[in-house]
């Protein structure tokens, strides 16, 4: 087993994924692990619907002809204004590292469109988990929050196990049809999901690691001696 350290410092995001399936009795293992997440007042406000097979080729179909369509976006929770300065450098770096390691051209509209219809697909994956939280919930940002923090820990667990993910909100950018073919209950709030498989291990954008901000520029330390 690998330490926490290993675990945390070793993930990446995948995007590209073999075809081989991953058993049922892993995902429980892994989604068990998850659920020790700290969480508000022990509320758990969390569920998990974790999808494979035809339902989830149904889902791809739907989410790319919607968006083909110009259907507009139906994600369940707010997304605010788009980012701009030192957020937007960010999003603009990662994006610049994906498409470099893929070698898609500036230029090259095409394969760009590609890319993004891949992220409609939930990058192909062989499994998506969708994560939801109690609808009676819905604006209280502490679910929100309890919600990010299982889908953290989901990740790391999967990347313990060998499998891989990324966290993946243009999966459910077409919520009805997420909730149609995953068979969603309507007392539920759809707030993000997981594409999650083994590795392409000669897929190229699986080798990029983001950039993380230093403790230095992320932390102040207020009361401490120096």
């Amino acid at each position: 087993m690998d330490t926490y350290d290993d675990v945390v410092n070793g993930r990446r995001s995948i995007r590209g994924f073999t075809a081989e399936p991953v058993p049922r009795e892993l995902v429980e293992e892994i989604i068990a692990l998850a659920v020790r997440a700290p969480s508000s007042l022990n509320s758990q406000p969390w569920n998990f619907t974790v999808v494979t097979g035809e339902p989830l080729e149904r889902i791809r179909e739907g989410n790319t002809e919607r968006m083909l369509a110009g259907v507009p976006e139906s994600r369940e929770f707010r997304m605010g204004e788009p980012y701009a300065g030192q957020h937007r450098e960010r999003q603009v770096e990662i994006a610049k590292q994906l498409f470099g390691a893929m070698g898609i051209a500036r230029e090259d509209a095409e394969r760009r469109q590609d890319w993004v219809m891949r992220g409609f697909r939930q990058f192909d994956a062989p499994v998506s988990v969708v994560v939801t939280y109690d609808r009676e919930l819905l604006g209280n940002d502490i679910a929100v929050f309890d919600c990010g923090a299982v889908t953290n820990a989901l990740v790391n667990a999967a990347w313990s196990r060998g499998l891989g993910c990324v966290i993946n909100s243009q999966g459910i950018m077409q919520s009805p049809v997420v909730r149609e073919h995953a068979g969603i209950a309507d007392d539920q709030v759809i707030q993000t999901c997981v594409a999650m498989g083994w590795p392409e291990e000669s897929f190229p954008a699986n080798g990029v690691v983001s950039r993380r901000r230093p403790v230095a520029e992320a932390a102040r330390f207020v009361g401490f001696d120096d």
